[in-house]
């Protein structure tokens, strides 16, 4: 931790007896808790921190992002889906290095919220280490060992106090290890302050399992790293679902409708759609590219891309059983990491297979979309992705249900609402069976947009797109009679 010097225009000459004038709540501590709660006349005389409390069950709030709409209420074509913020869609979710992390916390519903944190996706490299006492105990510890690169301490203290102990920590600190302080004031004067002594971040509670990720994560942001894009992965609980489909509309969708660069990455190796249904035939692609992932550059890159539009690429899969697809799932996740650094949108078409690959692309992407029809072999399929998806990202939004083919002829089906209930989901698309609309489409080498740009069902897929991509469809600007005749002119 090292102090970081110069003047701060904004702070002149700060001293903590002035800026501090009154205690602060705890935020987390209950009505009537005297142990948690520090109210005195006098902020900088206040008795000495309580003993640790005992590790008590984890808060039910930090099971939040789990909860899903039960209710299911089915129109006829779709239907949305709860969105996250909209600084959580500007880019996809980097993750923290192999780094060891220390956190020494005062309540127990801090170290809670670390350890769910600690069991993050983002976090998987690191290893974290949660233990009792605050700051105080920290600066005890570190007497005699070196500290940690990433150091976490809690201080419900007053301002003086907090700053006493920094500056006994200082002490004890390597040069290059970061500190994240977690108090209770939420107050500009103090955090002005700590930056100045050379604390890294600065976080007052309640927050989440994800804000806190974040927060670390975006210690160790590269400002010269490539843009990460944010991934879409659509897997099918079935064969035949239709997952294919989906996915390239989808793509198409937030390229031509939301007016933002996407790549398409088709996974099915050797039964790969997308080069038939956008009429494309490259001589390279991604079998390519995952062959030697060592070698993918921009430029190459590039070069085995198919440029359907101005902002849609293609990364065709071979489509021919010549050979023999063994590929390790270390080379998938590196070239669909690179892939990322080139557009802000990457859609990946999963198969219908069940590979370690697959297994890690579908944790590791930014959202998942699941396509099934309404039978009883997509709802236990189904069911099956979503329990396992929970279970591994308990921080992540839920994954987005897409029913496809719903209303065929004659087929006794399960009803949307029943469908959804089971899965504790609320489909974000329900689409008709209309083979007549897919069938021409397909055949076409086209989209349902380019097909039957005004129907309920390309409206639909634009509805998805707008939900995925969380952005607004750009305006469009209607002429003016006198310019229309000045360009027939």
């Amino acid at each position: 931790m090292r102090s970081q010097g110069g003047h701060d225009p904004f702070d002149l000459a700060f001293e903590a007896d002035d800026d501090f004038s009154a205690a602060q709540d705890d935020p987390w501590g209950k009505a009537g808790d005297s142990a948690s709660r520090r109210v005195a006349p006098d902020p900088f005389d206040l008795p000495d921190p309580p003993p640790p409390r005992a590790r008590t069950a984890p808060d039910p709030y930090v099971e939040e992002p789990l909860r899903t709409r039960a209710a299911v209420s089915p129109p006829e074509v779709s239907q949305g889906h709860d969105t996250m913020a909209p600084a959580e869609a500007a880019s996809g979710d980097s993750s923290l290095p192999r780094i060891t992390i220390h956190a020494f916390t005062e309540r127990s519903r801090t170290a809670d919220v670390i350890e769910h944190a600690a069991r993050d996706r983002r976090m998987e490299r690191a290893s974290v280490t949660v233990r009792e006492g605050g700051l105080a105990a920290a600066v005890a510890a570190y007497q005699n060992q070196p500290t940690p690169p990433l150091l976490v301490v809690e201080c419900g203290e007053s301002a003086e106090r907090l700053l006493g102990y920094l500056d006994q920590l200082a002490e004890v600190c390597d040069p290059g290890s970061k500190v994240v302080v977690i108090g209770a004031a939420n107050d500009i004067a103090l955090y002005r302050e700590l930056m100045r002594r050379g604390v890294s971040e600065y976080l007052v509670p309640p927050f989440k399992p994800l804000q806190f990720v974040r927060s670390l994560s975006g210690l160790y942001a590269d400002p010269s790293a490539p843009f990460v894009g944010r991934q879409i992965a659509f897997c099918g609980a079935k064969g035949g679902a239709g997952v294919s489909t989906i996915a390239h509309n989808v793509a198409f969708a937030i390229t031509e409708r939301m007016a933002a660069n996407a790549v398409l990455v088709d996974l099915d190796l050797p039964f790969g759609t997308a080069g038939l249904d956008f009429n494309q035939d490259p001589l390279q692609g991604v079998a390519d590219a995952l062959k030697e992932p060592d070698r993918l550059d921009p430029v190459l890159m590039d070069r085995m891309m198919a440029r359907c539009s101005e902002r849609l690429s293609l990364f065709t899969a071979p489509a021919t059983l010549d050979q023999d697809y063994d590929i390790s799932p270390e080379a998938f996740e590196e070239v669909t990491q690179k892939v990322r650094a080139a557009a802000p949108f990457v859609v990946l078409d999963l198969p219908h297979v069940w590979t370690a690959w697959k297994r890690r692309l579908i944790l590791s992407s930014d959202d998942l979309v699941i396509v099934a029809q309404p039978d009883l072999a997509s709802l236990r399929n189904a069911k099956n992705l979503v329990d396992l998806v929970r279970r591994a990202r308990p921080n992540d939004a839920p994954p987005r249900l897409v029913l496809n083919q719903v209303g065929v002829p004659g087929r006794p089906e399960i009803p949307v609402k029943d469908f959804g209930e089971a899965l504790n989901l609320t489909p974000a698309l329900v689409l008709p069976f209309e083979p007549k609309l897919f069938g021409q489409a397909a055949n076409n080498g086209q989209m349902l947009a380019e097909v039957a740009p005004r129907s309920k069902t390309a409206e639909a897929i634009n509805d998805l797109a707008q939900q995925i991509s969380r952005r607004e469809p750009p305006a469009v600007q209607k002429s003016s009679l006198l310019a229309s005749l000045l360009r027939r002119k």
